[in-house]
């Protein structure tokens, strides 16, 4: 006699378990994917601001001056420079300079889609260590510029790896400075992944606040100290543009 053979199926708890387990890797998997894109998309944007500061670099060769910030499109504003409209909360002025990478306003994108901001040394600051004359804007006029001559320095924009305790704070805390305010005449930077909301953190509020002073540190997460801090900088410091400007024969 044949004895029947009884089948049996997953009860209720392996099957449980198994949804677990998929569930568990599907999710790892995904984390994985995300973490794999954000460093693409942050080793891009760096890519990005490397040839943006370039470009600059080589309008500053080909026109004797800095170009100034992008406000309502992606041109310098003014157009042909001098006292720029919005010197330190202003865009990158991607169509004045050929960076290509651009919305439909002309404004370079980061690899989040983000606009490039750009920031100048502005002529509401007095220029110091000039052996002569100090006509403003400096940096931003070829004519001046020229006149002026490469003992001149800036003195507004500084960079500091962390935000001053006093909210509206030009100069950096004690044992922050990254720069100082006689270095830097243009920066270039990318808000970063939450660049869409600007961000959470203090230091990086800091970054767009229309004011001279910036903040470039590592990445933070929104459980620091400081709240997040995503951004990314580059910059052009004064004794780098003069050496290009003489290289190229625009200067002295």
């Amino acid at each position: 006699m044949t004895r029947a053979v009884r089948s049996h199926g997953f009860t209720l708890t392996e099957l449980a378990v198994v949804f677990f387990i998929v569930a568990l890797l599907m999710a790892t998997a995904m984390f994985t994917l995300s973490a794999q894109n954000d460093q693409r998309n942050f080793e891009e944007t760096r890519r990005r601001l490397e040839a943006a500061r370039d470009l600059v670099l080589a309008f500053a060769v080909a026109n004797g001056r800095l170009p100034c910030t992008g406000t309502a499109s992606g041109d310098e504003n003014p157009v042909g420079g001098g006292a720029c409209a919005s010197p330190w909360g202003g865009f990158l002025p991607a169509r004045t300079i050929g960076f290509q990478i651009t919305d439909t306003n002309g404004f370079g994108l980061d690899a989040w889609q983000n606009r490039i901001r750009y920031a100048v040394s502005s002529n509401a600051v007095a220029l110091v260590n000039c052996a002569g004359s100090s006509t403003q804007p400096h940096f931003t006029n070829a004519t001046n510029l020229r006149t002026n001559g490469i003992t001149c320095q800036p003195g507004d924009l500084v960079i500091c790896n962390r935000s001053p305790a006093a909210v509206a704070a030009t100069t950096c805390d004690g044992g922050t400075a990254v720069t100082n305010q006689n270095t830097v005449v243009a920066i270039v930077f990318s808000t970063g992944k939450n660049g869409a909301t600007g961000g959470t953190g203090v230091n990086e509020a800091r970054n767009l606040d229309n004011n001279q002073l910036f903040v470039s540190r590592t990445p933070d997460p929104s459980t620091a100290a400081g709240g997040e801090f995503d951004d990314q900088m580059l910059w052009i410091t004064a004794g780098e543009l003069y050496s290009k400007l003489i290289a190229a024969g625009r200067l002295p």
